[in-house]
């Protein structure tokens, strides 16, 4: 397996990108080579003060990066030596197997979606990010690459989280559910409402809407919304999830006997923030694009990364586009 990783992208690189792949490179042996793409020397500058660097890491410099203040269409089109360009160029020239960025998400979107095209049948890819509850982890689709979508993308990313459900998180046919305003057929704008019907007429195991309180209730395996719900959904958990771990820490730090009750329960609270960190969960799989891009979060550490790696070697071992794309082809109502 081939990994050609944007390693100039993202609020801590190439600090973090790099000691992430050296990490995954030691952890994973279904891991061949991991390409460093982006500036030579301060890659490099990295590698020199790492020990034990693997032989599986190669450099390939690129002269260009993507802030994440520029348009992303546009900045493709004008840097075609940026570093997330010429990973995903990699995948194109059969050099890499997927690509993996923390830097500038619209980019790696318009990358990928630019040099590669989409699978057949899919109009539109769509980031798919692993949400853990307390029961078990669901699947968010689409997490913040297409802010407006007609009910026919809706449907298309559906089916494309249902099979990474079905793959990644071994759900056997895994329930998918509309986030709407209501739990009711009738809720919602023309959009969910089309796409509400075409799914009840689907193969699909559709349970129907569900609303935000429920979606952390395990009662659905798939949630489907455009990007624009689902980047805000995304955000506000991990926030909700900072501001909780906050409160709890301040809370057992006001006296003496509470801190003493905080190092009874530390393994307990170690097990709850280990199940709750989505660095554990590595990146966000772009589903759809004819090509594995994995999407990590802008201020991902080498943790995050490392594991990002691995879940990039999943999806390319596991054949999940050969899967969406015959899943795909199966949707129209029967």
């Amino acid at each position: 397996m081939r990994i050609a990783v944007d390693a100039m992208g993202g609020d801590h690189a190439p600090d973090e990108i790099v000691k992430g792949a050296v990490d995954a490179a030691r952890r994973f042996n279904a891991v061949d080579k991991i390409y460093l793409v982006g500036d030579e020397s301060a890659i490099k500058e990295v590698l020199n003060g790492l020990d034990g660097v693997s032989d599986r890491i190669e450099v390939r410099h690129a002269s260009e990066v993507v802030g994440m203040e520029e348009a992303p269409a546009v900045a493709i089109r004008r840097k075609k030596d940026s570093s997330i360009g010429r990973a995903v160029d990699m995948i194109k020239n059969g050099e890499a197997d997927a690509v993996f960025s923390a830097g500038n998400t619209g980019a790696a979107v318009a990358a990928t979606t630019l040099k590669l095209r989409t699978l057949p049948g899919v109009d539109r890819p769509a980031i798919a990010a692993v949400i853990p509850t307390p029961t078990k982890p669901f699947v968010l689709i689409d997490a913040g690459a297409n802010t407006d979508c007609p009910p026919e993308w809706l449907c298309q990313f559906a089916v494309m989280g249902g099979v990474y459900s079905q793959v990644i998180l071994k759900r056997n046919n895994p329930v998918v559910g509309l986030l709407n305003i209501g739990g009711e057929e009738a809720k919602g704008n023309e959009a969910t409402k089309e796409a509400h019907r075409l799914l009840s007429n689907s193969r699909l195991n559709f349970r129907g809407n569900v609303e935000s309180k429920d979606i952390f209730e395990g009662v659905v395996d798939v949630v489907v919304c455009d990007g624009f719900v689902g980047n805000m959904v995304l955000k506000t958990s991990e926030s909700v999830a900072g501001a909780i771990s906050r409160w709890i820490k301040d809370e057992f730090t006001q006296t003496t006997f509470r801190m003493i009750g905080a190092m009874m329960l530390k393994k307990a609270i170690g097990n709850i923030k280990q199940r709750s960190d989505p660095e554990n969960y590595g990146g966000a799989p772009l589903l759809g694009a004819n090509g594995a891009c994995i999407i990590g979060h802008g201020a991902s550490s080498a943790l995050a990364v490392s594991n990002a790696i691995r879940v990039a070697s999943e999806w390319v071992s596991q054949e999940i586009n050969q899967s969406i794309e015959r899943e795909i082809g199966k949707f129209p109502p029967e």
